[in-house]
């Protein structure tokens, strides 16, 4: 009479399979990060290389882009495809990604980071061109991205969408006007999305930032470095590392778990105009 035999496995064995099979099953994982040459895009990209992701990097700047994919492959050695394009401009997004290898087709994350804020003028001194560029790319940019992406998730019925927005899209703040608005915009198409894709099993999230120490304020205030610096005078702000770490935990949930929304401040910061600011 045949009898089963039970083998134990040994401890220090079992804990060391299961990274292997973890990175494994990481290394056919793609996510897709717009804005990917600085700030909260980049590190980003490197914490999800890091963890043995195929990344999908997208920026403006050409020579910027190249070089840190060619450090992520060099550093991690996973598979990096670098795309230039602007996501204001609707033809490059779908000429760039409708068009994708079949390798990179089969996206599980997508991390809508491409944003700016330009100016603090109050409406009635507002630069129309700066408010064009908030628009067409926090906005439009968006949308068009997420447009071209979204074939690509439902065809399989699951994906994530991370959309990185602001404390700016709770709180409206003085001369903040059309950058709020945009950011307001990025929530409540984040909270539609949710509802849209519930059918295709596709996550939403969106991040809400309070201050962080980046490019952001020198883009804002067009290369004036000291005036940038002063935003961040006094205390300790969020950096983009910080950022990178809140994606991510939200990518590893459960395949049952989504957090909608996340809004997360320094602990400096109690709202988008409450800082308190050592003497310095």
């Amino acid at each position: 009479m045949a009898t089963s035999v039970s083998i134990p496995i040994n401890s220090h064995f079992r804990f060391f399979i299961c990274p292997l099979l973890i990175t494994f099953a990481a290394m056919h994982k793609i996510v897709l990060i717009t804005g990917a040459t600085s700030g909260f895009g980049k590190a980003i990209a490197e914490k999800f290389a890091s963890n043995h992701w195929n990344c999908i990097i997208t920026g403006r700047r050409a020579g910027r882009l190249h070089a840190f994919a060619d450090e992520l492959r060099e550093k991690y050695t996973t598979r990096i495809l670098s795309l230039v394009f602007d996501v204001q401009h609707k033809e490059e997004v779908f000429q760039n990604l409708s068009n994708l290898p079949d390798e990179w087709k089969e996206i599980d994350v997508l991390v809508n980071n491409a944003g700016l804020a330009l100016g603090r003028d109050t409406v009635d001194k507002g630069n129309i061109s700066d408010w064009d560029t908030m628009i067409d790319t926090n906005v439009k940019g968006l949308l068009y991205v997420t447009k071209a992406v979204l074939p690509y998730m439902t065809a399989g019925n699951k994906g994530h969408v991370i959309n990185v927005g602001s404390i700016a899209g709770k709180e409206v703040y003085e001369k903040g006007n059309v950058y709020c608005a945009t950011k307001f915009a990025v929530d409540a198409l984040s909270r539609a999305m949710r509802i849209d894709l519930l059918p295709h099993k596709i996550k939403v999230t969106v991040v809400n930032p309070g201050a962080a120490e980046t490019e952001f304020s020198t883009v804002r205030f067009k290369g004036d470095e000291n005036k940038a610096k002063q935003v961040y005078d006094g205390f300790t702000p969020l950096y983009a590392p910080d950022i990178a770490d809140i994606v991510w935990y939200c990518v590893s949930l459960p395949p049952h778990v989504c957090i909608n929304e996340l809004q997360v401040t320094c602990t400096a910061q109690a709202s988008a105009v409450n800082l308190y600011k050592e003497q310095v």
